[in-house]
């Protein structure tokens, strides 16, 4: 054999190992691996093997299910947008939780490790974030990177140019609008649908976890199109606006975690029902918000005698088309039935959080000793919250810091540097 065929049947026995070893942790959505893609570096899916394929390094490979791969080689260049997606929500999440027991830390994901660690077989508070804050990222940075021109299967969205100028009554000269739909709009769209596949691969909506899942993944692509907001450019003679030309605009990924971050917060404890998710106002509403018309079809359900159980809620359908929609096509009812039953936007877990006071290996928990926490706050990243009643200690430390900086026309600042001391608290 020659080298490329050995390299071949390499590459397909890592992905075979993959597979096998997400699919013995029931516990975990098989899907998940994917976010390996954040710590393999720069993606390389463009580079020749033989003409006509492609390969993609082998650490990511391993990373990704049959479906992502083909999806990767189907849309050259998103590799990248996905690979920065993942960064972005690592990153959030890290900085949204930094003042937490819980923050976020990531560990090696090869052989088999998930890149968050053994948190996320649980279905707690944090486990939906997770799912939520990726989905919202690759969402995020698929439909930025098609406006990018980075991607070559999609482009900006040009569907509202397709609009009539918007017309005030008041204070223009008439027949001139106020503005029209112009400029490249960033395709949510394209964002959207793609994460649906991508994402929620191996999430087929069995079981009361996979349903966590997809509820979490379709809860953080909802923020994302929610927070779009337009803006604009104004044409006219001498600094006037007779003309805008508007588009519509991603809204910055922080604003999207602090919303997340609060829907963190106020998370729903739920459990699984028969009932769909019924309406067709919410059928249409994802339709139109995804860009796509193949999720308007007739959704059909099997519901069992039992209420609870999951087995009996699997919704058979014909047709894989069919199939994918229904997956979607389910109702969580809240664990306590005084709350009201969780919206498309909110975050739902399955149990209570486990303590993160006290390294638990089991759990890939590191515990709070030696963190730093903040002796004159009350709040969660107070000594006595953070160090859980174990108390801290008092250190005196000597930083180098930058000071005295100054701007330099043009383009510089220039700064000092500077020692100061500074006390810190860690937990005992």
């Amino acid at each position: 054999m020659n080298l490329v065929t050995v390299f071949m049947v390499c590459l397909m026995a890592i992905s075979a190992w993959a597979e096998v070893e997400s699919k013995s942790k029931p516990g975990r959505g098989r899907g998940s691996m994917w976010w390996g893609i954040a710590k393999a570096g720069e993606p390389n899916n463009i580079s020749p093997l033989a003409p006509g394929m492609t390969y993609l390094d082998p650490a990511i490979h391993a990373t990704l299910r049959r479906k992502q791969r083909r999806l990767a080689r189907e849309h050259v260049g998103v590799l990248a947008a996905i690979a920065k997606g993942a960064n972005l929500a690592i990153n959030e999440c890290q900085h949204q939780f930094r003042t937490r027991r819980w923050n976020c830390s990531t560990r090696n994901f090869l052989r088999g490790k998930n890149l968050f660690g053994k948190i996320v077989e649980r279905g707690c508070r944090e486990t939906a974030f997770i799912y939520a804050i990726t989905s919202a990222a690759v969402t995020h940075s698929v439909a930025r990177a098609c406006s990018e021109g980075s991607i070559e299967s999609c482009t900006c969205d040009y569907s509202h140019q397709n609009r009539e100028p918007q017309m005030s009554n008041i204070g223009t000269v008439a027949g001139v609008g106020d503005w029209e739909w112009g400029g490249c709009s960033d395709n949510i769209g394209f964002g959207f649908k793609f994460s649906r596949d991508f994402v929620d691969t191996g999430e087929r909506g069995r079981t009361l976890r996979e349903k966590m899942n997809l509820h979490n993944n379709e809860a953080g692509r909802a923020h994302v199109q929610a927070e779009m907001r337009q803006e604009c450019k104004c044409h006219g003679m001498s600094g006037s606006c007779t003309m805008k030309t508007c588009w519509m605009r991603l809204n910055s990924f922080r604003t999207i975690g602090d919303i997340l971050k609060d829907r963190f917060d106020g998370a729903s404890r739920v459990m699984v029902s028969n009932s769909l998710r019924s309406t067709s106002v919410n059928e249409n509403t994802l339709t139109n918000r995804a860009g796509s018309n193949n999720l308007k079809t007739n959704m059909n359900s099997v519901g069992g005698s039992n209420p609870n159980s999951v087995l009996g809620n699997s919704f058979h359908a014909r047709g894989h088309q069919q199939k994918r929609v229904n997956r979607y096509n389910f109702q969580l009812k809240p664990y306590n039935p005084e709350h009201k039953p969780p919206g498309t936007k909110d975050l739902v877990y399955l149990e209570p959080s486990p303590g993160f006071c006290e390294r638990n290996p089991r759990l890939g928990i590191q515990g709070t000793h030696g963190r730093q926490c903040n002796d004159t706050s009350i709040g969660v990243d107070g000594c006595d919250l953070m160090c859980c009643g174990r108390g801290f200690r008092r250190q005196e430390v000597t930083v180098v810091e930058r000071c005295s900086c100054t701007f330099h026309w043009c383009c510089e600042v220039k700064c000092k540097l500077c020692r100061a001391k500074k006390v810190i608290h860690t937990c005992n």
